[in-house]
């Protein structure tokens, strides 16, 4: 499978994905997937010596966030559909409460300690790849636990949580973990969204702003030691309430994206993408 992008940075889609066995659906909300055994494994062709940083590695946001309602839901696929579907990145909010998944005040009805597990249990399958984890602890009052409670759970040995950037030799079949703010093991990380960038009211405009921060993800300096966080995700919630959810917002940025990217690597001198 091929994968292309922005060198050094971290694609999230919402309902995804580009796979060929779906034949490139670029947005796809059905329940369940199906992917051919031989092609899950899309991380087996990369270069051994190539950085992580390097490397376009598609994720989604709110990785979990399964129910709640439209406005609410992020996602269609379960996390073992997502890792079948060819996803790497995974951005979990959690919360102290017994590690439970969260989408703001809506539980997730599942907890880290099963996430990891699953995610376990798919590297020992496909030791080839290499799956990215960010957890963001949520809930003030509980929230400073988070860290230590997740400490716990991870194990070194199928877990990178030191602060330098891998190589991908390194890191096959491990879990990578990310750190932002509160949450200090793994890899630094740089987001190019600013404050309410999430927020769409039109489409056109978070279109614009997606082109802007792909540019900004080729900085050198923004790419020094850390890996970047592209994000295309987006809704009208708070202000727009039932008009743009997360998933209508996807059916549009996806099939756009998807195009942006394969247009940009058919460049003989592209300025933005790298393809893998």
């Amino acid at each position: 499978m091929k994968k292309m992008g922005v060198p050094g940075k971290i694609i999230f889609v919402l309902i995804l994905l580009l796979h060929k066995s779906i034949q490139q659906e670029t947005f796809n909300d059905r329940a369940t997937l199906n992917v051919p055994e031989n092609e899950i494994g899309w991380m087996k062709n990369l270069d051994e010596e190539k950085l992580i940083s390097d490397i376009t590695i598609p994720g989604t946001h709110d990785s979990l966030a399964l129910h709640g309602g439209p406005a609410a839901e992020c996602q269609a696929w379960s996390l073992q559909d997502q890792l079948n579907a060819g996803i790497r990145y995974f951005d979990l909010r959690v919360s102290g409460f017994g590690l439970r998944i969260m989408h703001g005040p809506v539980s997730q009805h599942t907890t880290f300690p099963d996430v990891f597990n699953t995610i376990k249990t798919f590297l020992s399958k496909y030791k080839t790849e290499t799956v990215l984890v960010r957890v963001k602890p949520v809930f003030f009052l509980l929230k400073n636990k988070v860290p230590g409670l997740v400490e716990n759970v991870i194990e070194n040995d199928i877990s990178w949580v030191a602060d330098e950037i891998p190589k991908i030799g390194q890191v096959r079949g491990k879990i990578v973990f990310v750190q932002k703010n509160s949450f200090e093991l793994g890899i630094p990380l740089f987001e190019t969204d600013e404050h309410n960038d999430y927020i769409v009211t039109d489409v056109e405009t978070k279109i614009q702003k997606i082109i802007m921060h792909l540019t900004e993800a080729t900085d050198e300096h923004n790419r020094a030691d850390k890996v970047v966080l592209n994000y295309s995700s987006g809704t009208g919630w708070p202000k727009v309430r039932l008009l743009n959810t997360p998933k209508s917002v996807a059916s549009e940025i996806n099939p756009w994206l998807y195009n942006y990217l394969n247009n940009e690597s058919k460049n003989p001198n592209p300025s933005l993408v790298l393809g893998l």
